[in-house]
């Protein structure tokens, strides 16, 4: 089976190639046979890898240590759920699932394109083939996953025990989702600078994949922000890390293309920008694929220690960003510029909506990247944390989010600026009033906490604000009303659903940021302290051995102002016996949307022992506003006219004999 999955691999890599090779030349040549070749192959392509992927699996699932990546992240007595998700726990069998999610959007675009002209889809999926080529030729290369030791070792090394969790079952393949998700988005853009022709029809062929990546990498950075959060035991929910940067970097620019590709769609304006974009936001997806697996970075994300992947991974870059730039630079100057506007617009509001993200992104590489620049440069090493980040991102973030409830409300072409603000005046005073509450009514950073909720409170009342003027609420009949509700495009929907969700994270950041308790320190059996309200009472220690580590747990029992028990919290540090290394384990507990978190120090000569104990006020909204975002994406994505294309060649011929199409 292994050497199965390793044929398959080659195979794969072989088809790829010529997914990308014949089906451009067909393009250039007008030739139909040879561009008919890039569908069945890019299916062929994900058949294989997926073959491939089984294989690898199957070794993790059998604990087959003969398969030098299974005894490198495996153990026999690992629970089932960590040995299937361990088969993307290290470098290269994460590579495996980055391309086999790749293969999986080239397979859907040739499943789903029957509406696409036949040259626009074909250099579409000859660009798809091209990047799978490159990272199958790759991890061939340098990464291979199926590699044999001889003779197998008895036992694994075990899979690192920070990655032995739920999270990894979800983080890894919605982030990767969602990276790859821009390829098609690139593929695109790309395939229309290779035509030299762009249009509104294009645009809408690019939102759903553009809105399907991003409801995916939402998903992933939420899930990852909740799992370092409650694993690392740190009690931090972002850290500003470059990883994480990474990942946060295509979602910037991703927001951004959504928001580009709309008023090109609509307005047929905006369409280099739309196009640079695209090419841009897979460039920060790949960008991250090379920190992460290159060894540049040191993080529990970052796998890859060999230099020559990361030569390898850079070479994929170069060509692969510069190729579709010095593209873009020699064919952006023959495309049409597209429709004018008035600043004071639809179209105006989401221009500034992508001067600010985009400029956000910008300072955001530029805190990642200068410190490898210039220890790659003089040798010397300094980090730019989050003093840096909070000092250049946030004053970008603050009008931008201002500035979101205007957007859905002013009209296309020319809007009415003052006409807009009076509609929003009940979700700015409710917002004003929200603030001078808090302000007046929360000790410690009053007005840090005022400004945030209330920020939050006019987003999400901005929101539904939006629904409630274009239902026409309050000015036609009830039952009128409901009608026009229904009847909404489910756009509209799925937007005033992602502006609500982003005002629900904005509100957990405040609260959590500015009303959080901390408490350090050393408790013996039966000591209690108290914090917001509760009374945290220490019971001891106790030994517990689990499949593949031992633990010590400390138990806590928190009691309410009465004195009645609420509930037990267990904390614990671990010792994985395969690695012999220790981790810790966080105790949580959950009170409405607020958690009572509890971290198990080190123990005292005396015999007691350090905890560390925070109270996170509305710290759930925080990932709760990201599954909302999330909502909206996929309510967004059902919209009838992300299924109108190009008429299909049977809507032709019906047309053309004067029978009624279903």
């Amino acid at each position: 089976m292994v050497e199965l999955g390793h044929f398959a691999l080659v195979l794969a890599c072989v088809l790829a190639t010529v997914q990308f090779f014949i089906p451009w030349i067909g393009t250039q040549l007008g030739d139909d046979r040879l561009m008919a070749v890039a569908r069945p192959a890019s299916v062929a392509v994900f058949g294989f890898v997926a073959l491939s992927f089984a294989a690898l699996t199957a070794a993790y699932v059998t604990s087959d240590f003969s398969v030098q990546n299974v005894w490198e992240n495996s153990h026999s007595l690992k629970p089932m759920l960590f040995k299937v998700t361990g088969v993307w726990g290290n470098h290269e069998g994460s590579m495996l699932l980055w391309v086999l999610i790749l293969a999986f959007f080239g397979a859907l675009v040739a499943w789903f394109s029957d509406n696409l002209p036949a040259s626009l889809r074909t250099n579409v999926l000859a660009v798809q083939g091209l990047v799978g080529a490159a990272f199958l030729l790759f991890i061939l290369a340098t990464s291979n996953p199926f590699a044999r030791i001889n003779p197998a070792p008895i036992e694994g090394r075990d899979l690192n025990p920070i990655l032995q969790d739920i999270g990894l079952a979800i983080h890894p393949p919605l982030l990767y989702l969602g990276y790859v998700g821009f390829s098609v988005c690139f593929s695109f853009a790309v395939a229309a600078l290779i035509e030299g022709r762009i249009d509104a029809a294009w645009a809408r062929w690019v939102r759903p994949w553009t809105l399907a990546a991003w409801l995916f990498l939402t998903g992933g950075i939420a899930m990852g922000s909740y799992w370092a959060y409650y694993e690392l035991g740190w009690g931090g929910w972002w850290f500003w890390d470059p990883v994480e940067n990474a990942s946060f970097l295509p979602w910037l620019s991703g927001t951004a293309l959504l928001h580009s590709a709309i008023v090109m769609e609509r307005r047929s304006a905006l369409k280099i920008w739309t196009l640079l974009l695209a090419i841009l936001t897979f460039s920060l997806s790949l960008l991250g694929t090379f920190l992460v697996r290159s060894g540049v970075l040191t993080s529990v994300h970052a796998f890859a220690t060999d230099p020559a992947r990361g030569v390898f991974i850079l070479m994929i870059l170069i060509a692969l960003i510069g190729g579709s730039l010095a593209l873009f630079a020699a064919r952006a100057s023959t495309l049409t510029q597209g429709g004018l506007f008035h600043p004071v617009s639809r179209e105006g509001a989401l221009v500034l909506n992508n001067l600010f993200l985009t400029t956000a992104a910008a300072t955001v590489l530029i805190g990642t990247l200068y410190p490898l620049l210039i220890e790659a440069v003089t040798g010397d090493k300094i980090s730019v944390g989050a003093p840096f980040f909070n000092l250049t991102f946030i004053p970008l973030m603050i009008p931008l989010l201002l500035a979101v409830p205007f957007g859905p409300l002013l009209a296309w072409k020319r809007g009415d600026l003052y006409a807009v603000a009076q509609r929003l005046y009940f979700a700015l005073g409710a917002a004003l009033l929200t603030a001078l509450v808090v302000f007046f009514f929360v000790e410690g950073k009053g007005a840090l906490a005022a400004f945030g909720v209330g920020l939050a409170v006019w987003l999400m009342l901005g929101a539904l604000t939006d629904l409630t003027l274009k239902a026409g609420i309050g000015s036609v009949g009830a039952a009128v009303a409901w009608k026009r509700f229904k009847g909404l495009p489910r756009s509209v929907y799925g937007t005033a659903a992602a502006h609500f969700g982003l005002g629900v994270t904005v509100l957990g950041i405040a609260a959590v940021t500015s009303l959080e308790i901390e408490r350090i320190v050393v408790m013996q059996p039966g000591d209690t302290m108290p914090i917001a309200g509760y009374t945290l009472r220490f019971d001891g220690i106790a030994p517990h051995r689990g499949p593949n580590f031992t633990e010590e747990q400390g138990r806590f029992v928190y009691l309410d102002s009465d004195g009645r028990q609420r509930g037990e919290i267990v904390s614990s540090k671990r010792l994985y016996t395969a690695r012999q290394m220790p981790t810790t384990e966080a105790g949580i507990a959950t009170r409405g949307f607020s958690q009572l978190y509890v971290s198990l120090g080190d123990p005292t000569p005396d015999g007691g022992v350090v905890v560390r104990v925070w109270w996170k006020p509305l710290v759930l909204l925080l990932w709760l506003g990201g599954v909302a975002m999330m909502a909206g994406g996929a309510i967004s994505l059902f919209d009838r006219r992300f299924r109108v294309g190009a008429p299909s060649r049977n809507r032709i011929a019906l047309a053309r004999s004067d029978v009624p199409a279903e």
